[in-house]
């Protein structure tokens, strides 16, 4: 077991790849990691790249609103400085009662690792105590997981395990404690899940899908927790497509369909029940953004739709699509048009609106992943959508990957970081309001252990 508590002191004592627990610090600020795939796909670009902070769309949650204690608890990927792509997995939080953030502490240090999918995800279980999920990467580099030292802090972490697992998405399910959904490159990106009482005693991992390879997406309201998830034919994720659901209310002991029918897991067959929509059919890529629960508890799935994965004009229309399932079958409406397949946002279902916020305008970096950041409105249950705010606009990078907290407060709503999608740049975070006419940056540099925002709209 090992034990740290943090330091405020600068970052740069901090050796690449030195083990935690040696020296775990504060950072000197928000500064979010710059990331390219390297696929320069024609005249268009690399396939993604920008300020990938708050990436992926599969890494959920990465911020938690706890009402009682005021504050917003968030993780994200960010780095040393500007000049360096060396991955550091953070924590901060935002104080509502101070309208501060923390100075972000270095959970772990990647040890040289540039990739953001790497990045963490972050439960909080019963007794408040904070739980940061570092994903690992294939077989190359292991999946972490951290505990706070002591509830709602993370002026202190320890190591409590280390295995194999990418994209993680823990969920803390009350008394059961938890389920955590991930993902194993075992015949392609093989979707598991596993659980345990206490986060230090896990079960062994049981797989959910595995036939060619998937991306999913995972959300909970009590004791019921849903995923939606494509397929890759051929193992080949260029090639995405097909939507599929399924749903579990015991911790993963059963799983069902939407219509409540029990499915035998793993599914191993593309024609499976779990399938609500073949777009391979269609020949539409799919890219899948969030999935949420109405007032009825019925799922809501929020993607793109793309006719190709190469960055530019070859791939249009890019449908912004809601797919919600109305009690007798699926429903289908498009919220809006995109540039680019990796222009993610989120989704919230709220009692007077549902809401989308994501890079949905183009930025200055036209056709690269982000852009301009939009709030999309349906006061129809997804039938209709209205643009309700530009919220920002003439922005020297692409904004990117709008991620709404659990239970998120109307004051903190969405969190991003932006980056220049064309060459390697800084990358700043950002926050709004549930609104959308207001956004605040988070400051790229910090001398004392809290700092307000910095309003910019």
């Amino acid at each position: 077991m090992i034990w740290f508590a943090a330091m405020s002191v600068p970052l740069l004592g901090l050796a690449a790849g030195e083990p935690d627990g040696a020296a775990v610090v504060r950072a000197e600020g928000f500064r979010g990691i710059w990331f390219t795939l390297g696929q320069l796909e024609g005249p268009y670009g690399d396939k993604y790249s920008g300020g990938l902070g708050t990436y992926t769309a599969d890494h959920v949650p990465i911020a938690i609103h706890v009402p009682w204690v005021g504050k917003t608890f968030f993780v994200f990927g960010g780095t040393p400085g500007p000049a360096e792509r060396h991955l550091l997995a953070m924590i901060s939080y935002y104080d509502h009662v101070r309208w501060v953030v923390a100075r972000p502490v270095v959970v772990h240090d990647k040890g040289g690792v540039n990739d953001p999918h790497d990045n963490p995800s972050l439960a909080i279980d019963g007794r408040g105590h904070l739980w940061v999920f570092v994903s690992g990467r294939a077989e190359k580099r292991p999946g972490f997981i951290y505990r706070s030292l002591s509830p709602y802090s993370i002026d202190g972490f320890e190591r409590v395990a280390e295995f194999q697992f990418a994209y993680p998405q823990p969920w803390w399910m009350g008394d059961s404690g938890f389920l955590f959904c991930l993902t194993r490159y075992t015949q392609g990106r093989e979707l598991y899940w596993q659980t345990s009482p206490d986060g230090r005693t896990w079960a062994p991992q049981r797989k959910l899908a595995g036939f060619g390879g998937h991306y999913q997406v995972t959300a909970t309201r009590g004791t019921q927790l849903v995923t939606a998830f494509n397929w890759h034919p051929g193992g080949d994720v260029d090639r995405r497509t097909n939507l599929y659901f399924l749903q579990t209310d015991d911790g993963g002991q059963s799983w069902r369909t939407v219509t409540g029918d029990p499915v035998a897991t793993p599914l191993a067959d593309v024609a499976n029940p779990a399938l609500v929509r073949d777009y391979a059919a269609e020949g539409r890529l799919v890219y899948i953004n969030d999935v949420n629960l109405d007032a009825e508890g019925r799922p809501v799935v929020s993607y793109i739709t793309s006719g190709s994965f190469r960055p530019g004009p070859e791939g249009e229309p890019r449908e912004w699509t809601i797919a919600h399932w109305t009690g007798g079958e699926w429903s289908y409406s498009m919220v809006c048009t995109t540039d680019h397949n990796y222009d993610m946002g989120s989704l919230r279902i709220e009692p007077d609106a549902w809401r989308i916020i994501g890079p949905t305008d183009p930025g200055p970096q036209p056709w690269c992943t982000g852009g301009e950041m939009v709030l999309w409105e349906s006061r129809d249950q997804g039938a209709t959508w209205r643009r309700a705010c530009q919220v920002t606009h003439d922005s020297p990078r692409n904004h990117s990957y709008a991620r709404c907290p659990v239970n998120a407060h109307p004051e903190f709503w969405a969190l991003w970081a932006d980056g220049d999608g064309l060459r390697f740049s800084e990358s700043h975070l950002y926050f709004t309001n549930q609104a959308g006419d207001r956004v605040w940056r988070l400051p790229y540099t910090m001398a004392e252990d809290f700092a307000e925002p910095e309003r910019v709209r």
